[in-house]
């Protein structure tokens, strides 16, 4: 049976190269990997004091970690960090205090940006806060892409063999990773 994934995207647009790359990756999962976006975007700036009056965004987003097998977050690099969507989304899923959704949680973390390095500096400091939160992140392989849109089929197929493969052993890896810690 598939396994339920909650998908963090942090770039909101609709073209976005993240989320071309997050297509990608739920192709290569096949049928062991259902994706679910979540929608960070729709959650208000963290305030506790919106506990007593929960917003249905958060509502939402809380309920879709809590059914959740795991979660790929997925981010671009914005001045050498990740968006703030993302830092907002990982406050609201670690309250109220005693509910957080993270807690042992097997998480992975990819991105892309058109720099030769990926989102590498991006994914450092998210893996850092991922783990305090209590994620059990996935530390190997590292999957820091260099977007080149010429590899990539509107299908979400991967033209490059080389890209293909590594792309294809990250999320094997992931399943793998799912499997022995969920």
């Amino acid at each position: 049976m598939a396994k339920n994934v909650a998908v963090m995207i942090g770039s909101l647009r609709r073209e976005s190269i993240n989320r071309k790359l997050t297509a990608v990756l739920e192709k290569l999962a096949g049928d062991r990997l259902q994706f679910h976006e979540l929608h960070i975007g729709d959650l208000p700036h963290y305030n506790d004091d919106l506990w007593d009056n929960i917003p249905e965004p958060v509502a939402r987003f809380k309920d879709r970690l809590d059914h959740s097998d795991a979660v790929l977050a997925v981010t671009p690099e914005y001045n050498r960090g990740y968006p703030g969507v993302i830092k907002n989304a990982i406050d609201w899923g670690t309250r109220p205090y005693g509910q957080n959704s993270w807690a042992r949680m097997p998480a992975a973390i990819t991105g892309t940006s058109p720099g030769a390095v990926g989102t590498a500096v991006a994914q450092s400091r998210l893996r850092s806060d991922m783990l305090n939160a209590g994620c059990m992140v996935m530390a190997i392989p590292e999957a820091y892409i260099q977007w080149k849109p010429e590899i990539y089929a509107p299908d979400g197929s991967v033209e490059d063999e080389g890209t293909r493969k590594f792309l294809q052993g990250f999320v094997d890896a992931f399943v793998s990773w799912i499997d022995t810690r969920g």
